[in-house]
């Protein structure tokens, strides 16, 4: 029996003016994309052409931050653009084969209620819909719910573990075939194949079952990102898919290996989850070409936006007072994502980067892998950690929106095509199948 190929997985993230942090400052960008629905379908569409597994849609509950004035030159982003669940219904009547993901919290939500809407999109999207599970990290998320003390970063994680087991348990409520619909015995359903989850945990109780039928191709796929020791157990005992921030080869070639054996332990399918990295590229037919337009968005990048920015993905961290061209200081733990957290330290640490430089790298890239260069030099990249089990595809968040999502699909798609790395047409109907690769 042969050894079925391995194929890269992609996602296209959506930013709505792409996911430079001064991307909307472009005058090649719409900055009130994030309400333009047209502009939303476009993006589908080219993405869908291309093959690409699913769209991205990330999310927040909340304006972050206190500094209006800050978030007003566009520190942040999550201002001004639609919620995403309800995106989805949209993209799900728009589009025809590519996956849809849209993030919700576990601290935030009720599994119930997020569970149908979900169970909702797949019977819209025949399949197609998947969920980002996130804690959240955002502390002004709490205040939008009553809540003026942002909950540990522990006790997030405990929530979400139940959160998961009691959604998981609501999809499976019904067999594939329990809807009867027999109008000649009057039986709507067939009660033997009905299964009430009857749950009664520490945060949540819940009967079941839920009031919608099974979802078509099995239930939605799970993503995180989160590798905190507890975002890592979590994502390996259920997720399909892992989002990764890593920026150094070696770096992601151990957590990838760290996380595959993880899951193995709690006896998950071979493959699973599949871990995909998020790359920020800039394409230019040379590399003068690509770094000069690197630099012009650079060029854009408002001092207190960045160092706003810096602040937040530190967990909130106020550097104010230091000096910006002095190194980063000695950090205490936060209650927001700690991974992150280490991850941008470390990185000040090995490269001595003065807070003025970590800020201005890291507005450019907002954390992710920032790749700069030819469409070859960009597959080159790719490639190699995909062949070196660094990565199993890739999340391209696109500088800025529509172009360099245009770059990216006239320029790198066709190059990884020719290497037979990437698929060129769909293969099966559901976000599922397409995963299972």
């Amino acid at each position: 029996m042969t050894k079925q190929r391995r194929i890269m997985k992609l996602g296209a993230f959506w930013y709505p003016t792409g996911y430079h942090i001064a991307a909307w400052r472009h005058p090649d960008v719409m900055p009130g994309a994030g309400v333009d629905i047209q502009q939303c379908i476009d993006f589908a569409k080219l993405a869908e052409k291309a093959c690409f597994d699913f769209i991205f849609f990330a999310d927040s509950l909340a304006v972050k931050g206190d500094d209006w004035h800050v978030l007003s030159r566009g520190a942040h982003r999550y201002v001004g653009q639609f919620e995403p669940i309800t995106l989805l219904a949209a993209l799900s009547a728009a589009t025809r084969n590519i996956g849809l993901i849209a993030t919700a919290s576990t601290t935030y939500h009720h599994p119930y209620h997020l569970a149908r809407q979900f169970a909702s999109l797949a019977h819209i999207s025949n399949g197609r819909v998947g969920w980002n599970l996130v804690t959240s990290q955002n502390p002004f998320e709490s205040k939008n719910f009553g809540n003026e003390i942002f909950p540990p970063h522990d006790e997030r994680y405990k929530r979400a573990e139940e959160f998961v087991d009691v959604v998981q348990g609501l999809w499976q409520s019904w067999d594939a075939d329990a809807f009867s619909y027999n109008k000649q015995s009057g039986e709507f359903f067939d009660v033997r194949k009905m299964r009430p989850l009857n749950h009664n945990g520490l945060f949540f109780q819940v009967r079941g079952p839920l009031n919608i039928p099974a979802c078509p191709g099995g239930p939605p796929i799970i993503v995180q990102a989160g590798t905190s020791e507890a975002g890592r157990r979590l994502a390996a005992r259920t997720c399909d898919v892992i989002f990764s921030a890593q920026y150094d080869f070696l770096a992601a070639q151990q957590e990838y290996h760290g996380l595959k054996q993880q899951a193995r332990a709690f006896s998950r399918d071979a493959g699973k989850p599949a871990i995909m990295t998020g790359i920020l590229p800039f394409i230019g037919s040379t590399e003068k070409k690509a770094q000069d337009r690197y630099e012009e968005f650079q060029s854009l990048i408002d001092e207190s936006v960045g160092l706003s920015f810096l602040e937040m993905q530190l967990g909130g961290i106020d550097l104010s007072h230091y000096d910006l061209d002095g190194p980063l200081p000695s950090l205490p733990l936060t209650e927001g994502s700690q991974s992150k957290q280490q991850r941008i330290v470390s990185m000040a640490q090995e490269q001595k980067l003065s807070i003025r430089q970590l800020y201005r790298h890291l507005a450019g890239s907002r954390g992710h892998k920032l790749l700069i260069g030819s469409p070859r030099k960009i597959a080159d990249h790719m490639e190699h950690w995909f062949r070196e089990h660094a990565a199993d595809g890739f999340n391209i968040m696109a500088p800025w929106l529509p172009g360099g999502m245009d770059d990216f699909v006239e320029l790198v798609i066709p190059e990884l095509k020719r290497r037979g790395l990437i698929r060129s047409n769909y293969i099966g109907s559901t976000l599922r199948s397409y995963l299972e690769m």
